[in-house]
């Protein structure tokens, strides 16, 4: 997705709740800001890809504080937040268990986006009234029918605590009789899910865990591993959760494969990109 006016000003805001998580040099803060601001600068026009220029800005904030993680504890509470939530969302799937159901708990997880919506966003409030909303751009027919064929299934997971409700969707795919493959961070890069998180919830209970080969803002081509490429080409279906596998997506080839993108708009770029309002959540095939 290339970036609209509205991306500046975010990767200026995203870059300081980064730094301020990473630590707390402030002489330092302000080297680190003049050169952030600097990238901007140069690497922000019309042409360029959001998730591009967002990886940038968060791998120098990385190289230069020394702090490989700075959204450790968020993505901690990110994992909190969801498993108290898991009890309230199963009795809801009780109810109406359905594939489309778990695709909007598995969206309703996407919330849990400390990158996106900020760090002193509410999100168990968000948790809550998100259940309850349609979805605004419903694909989930179009993914059943291309399950009914397929083999087997790459699941793009996006952030920690989110991996917390894909579980329970990956576990509603397996009826499908498909084999899931989840992909996850090589590293660390801000509260996306890494092997070691999905872990910690048991995801590789349900599925296979494998790393895209980088710490990327979502998927960027060019950075992904070859054996991640393989593993991406041979799959029947993609299904990719959040905006920054939805900003990169958009840039790729991806011939005649199903890749069904899975996220809440919750940015007026990406809702502009996907044709649909702030804060709707949203599946769509590419």
């Amino acid at each position: 997705m290339k970036v609209y006016y509205e991306c500046a000003p975010c990767f200026l805001r995203q870059a300081k709740e980064a730094l301020d998580l990473a630590t707390d040099n402030q002489s330092l803060k302000m080297e680190i800001m003049e050169e952030l601001v600097g990238v901007v600068y140069s690497d922000f026009h019309k042409e360029a890809v959001s998730n591009v220029v967002g990886t940038k800005i968060h791998r120098i904030i990385k190289d230069r504080t020394g702090n490989e993680d700075p959204y450790l504890l968020e993505k901690r509470k990110g994992n909190e937040i969801a498993l108290k939530f898991l009890p309230k969302i199963k009795e809801i799937l009780k109810e109406k268990d359905g594939l489309e159901s778990y695709v909007k708990a598995a969206i309703t997880g996407n919330l849990i986006d400390f990158g996106a919506l900020g760090v002193n966003f509410d999100v168990e409030k968000g948790i809550t009234q998100n259940m309850e909303k349609e979805l605004a751009l419903n694909q989930v027919p179009e993914l059943e029918n291309e399950l009914k064929s397929a083999k087997n299934v790459l699941y793009l997971a996006d952030n920690s605590g989110e991996i917390v409700f894909d579980k329970l969707l990956i576990e509603k795919l397996k009826e499908y009789n498909v084999d899931v493959t989840v992909a996850l961070k090589e590293k660390p890069i801000l509260n996306d899910a890494g092997i070691g998180d999905a872990i910690q919830i048991g995801l590789d209970e349900v599925a296979k865990l494998v790393s895209t080969g980088t710490d990327s803002i979502g998927i960027l081509y060019a950075d992904i591993s070859e054996e991640f490429k393989k593993i991406f080409e041979e799959a029947d279906i993609v299904i990719s959760k959040g905006l920054g596998n939805y900003e990169g997506l958009t840039e790729m080839e991806l011939g005649n494969k199903p890749v069904f993108c899975m996220f809440n708009a919750k940015c007026t770029p990406v809702a502009k990109s996907a044709g649909v309002n702030l804060r709707d959540n949203v599946v769509l095939k590419l």
